[in-house]
């Protein structure tokens, strides 16, 4: 990557969006954004400007001034270090207040081995046919984008109809929004398809799992322990597929799950409804959009509330404490249609998340054109 440009400077009341700390919540008044001299390509084919409109989506995802008071950003409550996802149960938004569930990890939202994937409408669902969100109440990546920003808790924007001129007013999205469209002019669709195609660019891809099959290098003892146990005994994979392969292409799928909601008996009786406040059907209730695993290491706390701190506490509950709740995923009841307690030694816990740290993607986590590209003047 060549030398560094600052592009654009001065942006008044700038939000402190460039720290991954929620602990830094201003900034000073004047910022820099900072971006290579040559466009990253985020796709081999930048049919339609698709790399310079993901590098304004770039600036975008780190940029306070999508919310209300110029403090929350999309990478507030979802931190590239964390694979994008974040380290506290319930993430802080607008005016502190605390979102519903656990940001979830940003990453392989659109299934594509070919080098534009939105060239047949990828851009208007998640890979793979799956939902989006914990309770899949969106299957559209751009309409997405949407649905934080105006949520009065997380970024408390009532209306996107408000943020053309709002973003207009700084310095350094003309030369931005020109260089992607030809125009400077910005709209809310602009925006979120800039975004989308920003996060739909961050893939894993690069474990040491994945490494160990592409260069048949041999993971430790414990760890192929893990992997063994993951995938036979306990049959983990049957809902959290951790890696498969695309033989069409050659590939790897970038650990996409069985897209599947499912009851994994979390409590006695229902909190929170889960896909069951989407389809209001009673069948629903208590359901989660089973995660992927890339970066399971990182995204701690665990579960859709976030109550379990470590993946030690993950594997007790599959082990001892699966509640016989109403819709208890079927894999997860025994042949008496009781909750089918795992009784993992610790032994096995350990070698399971000896494998489960392989699926860490330490270049994805690093990777500059990811990063947040704000700089205090």
């Amino acid at each position: 990557m060549k030398k560094s440009a600052v592009i654009a400077l001065l942006a008044a009341l700038a939000v402190g969006m460039y720290s991954c700390s929620k602990s830094s919540d201003s900034t000073p008044a004047t910022v820099s954004v900072v971006l290579p001299q040559t466009v990253h390509q985020y796709y081999a084919d930048n049919t339609n400007n698709i790399n310079e409109k993901a590098t304004v989506g770039r600036v975008l995802f780190y940029d306070g001034h999508l919310s209300l008071n110029n403090a929350i950003s999309c990478g507030s409550c979802h931190k590239q270090a964390l694979a994008f996802a974040d380290n506290v149960s319930l993430s802080t938004g607008y005016e502190n207040r605390l979102t519903k569930r656990n940001s979830m990890p940003i990453q392989d939202l659109v299934a594509s081995s070919g080098p534009h994937p939105f060239e047949k409408g990828m851009l208007t669902s998640a890979g793979g046919g799956s939902f989006l969100f914990w309770d899949g109440r969106e299957n559209n990546v751009q309409n997405l984008i949407a649905r934080p920003i105006t949520n009065h808790v997380e970024m408390g924007i009532s209306d996107m109809s408000v943020l053309p001129a709002k973003l207009s007013a700084l310095p350094y999205y003309s030369k931005l929004f020109t260089d992607a469209y030809g125009t400077s002019e910005i709209t809310k669709d602009k925006i979120s398809e800039c975004i989308a195609y920003f996060i739909s660019s961050i893939k894993t891809g690069n474990s040491r799992y994945e490494l160990s099959v592409i260069r048949k290098t041999v993971l430790t003892a414990q760890e192929q322990e893990g992997m063994l146990l993951f995938q036979n005994k306990f049959m983990c994979n049957s809902c959290h597929n951790s890696i498969s392969f695309d033989t069409s292409s050659g590939g790897m799928n970038n650990g996409y799950t069985s897209m599947d909601f499912m009851d994994n008996g979390l409590d006695d009786s229902y909190t929170d409804m889960g896909q069951g406040t989407i389809t209001g059907n009673a069948t629903d209730n208590g359901k989660f959009k089973a995660p992927k695993l890339h970066n399971i290491a990182l995204t701690a706390p665990y579960m859709h509330d976030g109550r379990y701190k470590t993946l030690d506490e993950v594997l007790e509950h599959y082990s001892h404490n699966i509640r016989n709740t109403p819709n208890l995923d079927i894999r997860l009841r025994d042949q008496a249609n009781q909750p089918r307690n795992m009784n993992m030694t610790n032994d096995e816990k350990q070698a399971i998340i000896a494998f489960l740290n392989t699926l860490t993607d330490t270049k994805m986590i690093t990777e500059t054109s990811f990063s947040n590209p704000f700089r205090a003047n």
